[in-house]
């Protein structure tokens, strides 16, 4: 865990651990307490740290960089529904990269990519729910 909240969880990898640490912080000055937890490995999955921190806040985000279907958020997100379901008071909300192939230009990856931005807007509207 690299930010302790108490009603939103990031669960995120990589570079968009940054991306969610801005967002966390942009929206601490609205009230939103946001978890964000840095997956340094993907295999195994760290599930006892998503889960507690799940069983504290009751909501979940997940941000990667890799497609919404089928990506590493899409495993995450089936083991907190099966393993943490009773805590969930909102649905569980992804944040990845457009369904399509990656564009090699710098400026369409940037495009394509999410970004704190992206994730700022999905915790603002989770914390509504």
């Amino acid at each position: 865990m690299v930010r302790a909240g108490s009603d939103i969880t990031v669960v995120s990898v990589s570079r968009m651990v940054h991306e969610a640490l801005a967002a966390a912080e942009a929206v601490a000055a609205e009230g939103i307490s946001v978890e964000v937890i840095d997956l340094r490995t993907v295999a195994p999955l760290d599930v006892v740290t998503i889960l507690e921190s799940v069983h504290k806040t009751s909501r979940l985000l997940i941000a990667h960089e890799a497609s919404v279907p089928f990506g590493i958020g899409a495993e995450i997100a089936a083991t907190v529904a099966r393993e943490g379901f009773w805590d969930l008071d909102a649905p569980i909300v992804r944040i990845g990269a457009a369904p399509t192939p990656p564009p090699y230009a710098p400026n369409l990856e940037r495009a394509w990519l999410p970004d704190r931005e992206d994730i700022t807007v999905a915790l603002r509207q989770l914390a509504q729910l």
